[in-house]
């Protein structure tokens, strides 16, 4: 084929109505005309004589024709970036994009700080944060579309081979109440007193829901006697929630340091249970590492490490992510063997 049946504009249009679920949305995102996008398709289907979407119902499907276009196109468009930053990068730092990824509580409560410091280190690089389920983010690093990203959850398995997965830090999980209930009194509370409490947890199919379930698990608590009396659907909620005196909660201590500081919520001490998850680093070592994104993990990243909490790994990570110039040729540097 001498000449190719369809432009990057085509696929982005095409990759936007799968997005989207509609041409006139795509049209919104993308801001143009929405016949300017049917005219794209239209173009699109007579120069690959296929039919790519099934425009029988309210919907708009691909057609298997449509699916396998996008599935390439998606990784033609995400090769493109990858180039477009390459040659930012040629600035040294005077520009060019760190994008990182992370779940929930992670994005909302500890990436902020890292970024803030990073940003004052290097005003000239933007910075892109995504926050999603760790799911999503652990796809996301997959196909390049995030240099790295910190998450409290578990990588899907489909993916143990594709991506990097090195213990970060830990965090703790603290035993949150309102600052008059009577056990806020108390210098430490037994196990046995967590099932006299009335909880208020997240949603029971949340992944942070799942993953604090399975610690205390590990502690030997189970949740499944917890009194659960209101599930709501954010920890800022919840934390709310239990200084309006509602319920105790666990949640990160990352969440609560300015309460605490506040004197707004309690912590509670649980007699010989300690209750801490591993925060984990996910990298693509088979994907084009920023110059942004190697100076983030060698500086910024060691800072918000628990004290003495696996140094060795995090130095192997560093190693694991930095970009290194063979005679001209970029090569990626997996600290393996």
């Amino acid at each position: 084929m001498s000449d190719l049946p369809f432009t990057l504009d085509q696929l982005r249009i095409l990759k936007a109505i799968a997005q989207e679920g509609s041409f006139k949305r795509a049209a919104d995102s993308l801001y143009v005309s929405q016949p300017a996008v049917s005219l794209q398709v239209q173009n699109l289907e007579r120069q690959l004589d296929v039919p790519l979407f099934d425009r029988g119902g309210r919907r708009a499907q691909l057609t298997e024709a449509g699916h396998l276009l996008l599935s390439y196109g998606e990784k033609i468009l995400s090769l493109c970036q990858e180039t477009c930053r390459a040659i930012e990068d040629l600035q040294n730092l005077q520009g060019g994009t760190l994008i990182v990824g992370a779940s929930q509580t992670t994005g909302t409560y500890l990436l902020p700080r890292m970024i803030g410091m990073f940003r004052q280190k290097y005003p000239d690089v933007a910075v892109q944060l995504h926050v999603h389920s760790t799911r999503r983010t652990a796809w996301s690093v997959a196909n390049g579309q995030v240099d790295l990203a910190i998450i409290g959850g578990e990588i899907p398995g489909e993916l143990s081979e594709s991506l990097e997965v090195i213990p970060y830090a830990e965090d703790e999980l603290a035993l949150i109440l309102p600052v008059f209930h009577p056990f806020a009194k108390l210098e430490k509370i037994h196990k046995e007193d967590l099932y006299k409490l009335q909880f208020i947890a997240l949603d029971s199919q949340s992944t942070i829901r799942k993953v604090i379930d399975q610690v205390l698990s590990r502690c030997e608590i189970d949740t499944r006697r917890f009194k659960v009396e209101m599930e709501l659907n954010s920890i800022e909620a919840i934390k709310n929630a239990v200084q309006s005196g509602l319920g105790a909660a666990f949640v990160s201590t990352s969440a609560i340091a300015k309460e605490l500081q506040m004197g707004v919520l309690h912590c509670a001490n649980i007699e010989g249970v300690v209750v801490k998850r591993t925060l984990w680093l996910i990298f693509n070592p088979n994907r084009y590492r920023s110059k942004a994104a190697e100076a983030f993990s060698r500086e910024i990243l060691p800072q918000f490490a628990n004290p003495g909490w696996n140094q060795d790994v995090l130095i192997l990570a560093q190693k694991n992510i930095v970009v290194t110039s063979l005679d001209g040729a970029t090569a990626i540097s997996s600290g393996e063997g």
